[in-house]
């Protein structure tokens, strides 16, 4: 790829070359639109900016068609590409009028890399950079000129894992929409739902009953998580698993039930996926009655509804996975102060003043972003940590991973592969 690159870029320096005969400004438009066809991803711009061609204006002519040249004005929004273990990111600007030694910046908001000087691109104004970052990047980033900031946004993107990529040779499950459910706990409510079942190739036929993980939210989680299935069974990180990816409820008259399913501190959605659920996708699959292999994970509200069923159901569910979870005050009941933001005085709680009293036998993955969610509500990443300060105290078995992320699924997923692992550890 590289070689046909370099030959399509000489092809437009030998354009450049014989347009002579031609009049000089159609000329110089015929060689510029012949270099900017030449295709310019992240990681070509990494390899030219690391050679020679950084001295040449043919690349600024390049940069100029893959990021847009008014969005150069300012700063463009960065481009991603996958790179080998980690992530490509690509910055470029347009600046005129600098100060000798002077080059344009790009702030980042990411304490990992908090920083990129932009390098300039031949005799032009385009100066552009690309950072290489293993575990991905989020912040609120900004171009600086000198003292004038220029463009702003936001930006979070993690590499794709090798275990969210289909391997050759790897026995794949098989993903069901089931039909439209219809619950009598959370009465009048409908929701779709889908099960993922390993194939029977990857150890499944054993005739040991599956595992069970149960993800609210699910008809997101449901596009991208029976790949990782197939792979973690297939090397033995987790085992045989059943994956059951609901979505909240709703009304007829369109109206979501999300919030008080997910946000209600109550056993009462434990009691729908033991009474309502489970029984049902036992009738086509062996689920085990083990709750230590019973997983549920969730983000956000679903991430607090996944920390509930264990909580109040121990016996029942033991591993928990949770995302940007909103351990806040979003559903207050009576009091209008009974949410979720009463989890870290009831974990502290629950083990006695003297510490004395065993904790619940859960064991629980907590991850969040340090640009999360801060409104009347409550304080997000706050709550998350104070939730892991709590867990700390009181001696559960737990993990808190702390990023820069935002709300959002981002970060959770990144992690999935990490998460299973640790839950899954003997």
């Amino acid at each position: 790829m590289r070689s046909l690159v370099s030959l399509r870029f000489a092809a437009g320096l030998v354009a450049v070359a014989t347009a002579v005969a031609a009049p000089p400004a159609r000329a110089a438009q015929e060689a510029a639109a012949s270099v900017a066809a030449i295709p310019l991803t992240p990681l070509q711009l990494r390899d030219s900016l690391a050679s020679r061609r950084a001295n040449n204006d043919a690349l600024a002519v390049q940069i100029r068609a893959a990021f847009g040249a008014d969005a150069l004005k300012t700063g463009a929004k960065p481009k991603t590409a996958n790179a080998p273990e980690g992530l490509t990111i690509a910055w470029a600007i347009e600046a005129t009028g600098l100060k000798k030694d002077e080059v344009p910046q790009v702030v980042t908001g990411d304490p990992a890399l908090p920083v990129v000087r932009l390098q300039r691109v031949g005799r032009t104004d385009v100066y552009a950079a690309t950072v290489f970052v293993p575990k991905g990047l989020a912040g609120n980033w900004r171009y600086e000129v000198g003292s004038e900031t220029r463009a702003t946004g936001r930006y979070e993107d993690y590499p794709v894992n090798p275990e969210e990529k289909v391997q050759p040779g790897v026995a794949q499950g098989t993903l069901t929409q089931m039909p439209v459910w219809r619950s009598k706990i959370f009465e009048g409510t409908s929701r779709d739902w889908w099960v993922y079942i390993p194939n029977s190739g990857a150890g499944a036929a054993s005739g040991k009953p599956f595992a069970v993980m149960v993800f609210q939210d699910g008809g997101g989680a449901k596009n991208w998580m029976p790949v990782i299935f197939d792979n973690m069974i297939a090397k033995g990180e987790i085992p045989p698993t059943v994956g059951i990816f609901i979505n909240p409820g709703k009304f007829d008259n369109g109206r979501s039930n999300r919030s008080v399913e997910y946000d209600t501190l109550s056993d009462k959605y434990a009691r729908f996926l033991l009474e309502e659920i489970l029984p049902e996708v036992g009738k086509t699959a062996t689920l085990t009655q083990n709750p230590d292999e019973r997983v549920i994970y969730g983000e956000s509200s679903g991430d607090i509804c996944a920390f509930t069923v264990a909580w109040e159901r121990p016996e029942a569910f033991r591993k928990v996975a949770t995302a940007v979870g909103s351990f806040v005050n979003l559903q207050g009941g009576e009091t209008g102060i009974g949410g979720g933001h009463n989890y870290p005085p009831l974990i502290r709680k629950s083990v006695g003043g003297d510490r004395k009293t065993p904790p619940k036998p859960l064991r629980i993955f907590l991850s969040d972003g340090a640009n999360d969610l801060d409104n009347p509500f409550g304080d997000w990443p706050l709550a998350n940590q104070s939730m892991a300060k709590s867990l700390a105290w009181a001696g559960y078995d737990y993990k808190f991973v702390y990023g820069n992320g935002f709300h959002g699924g981002r970060y959770g997923r990144y992690l999935m592969p990490e998460t299973l692992r640790w839950l899954w550890r003997k």
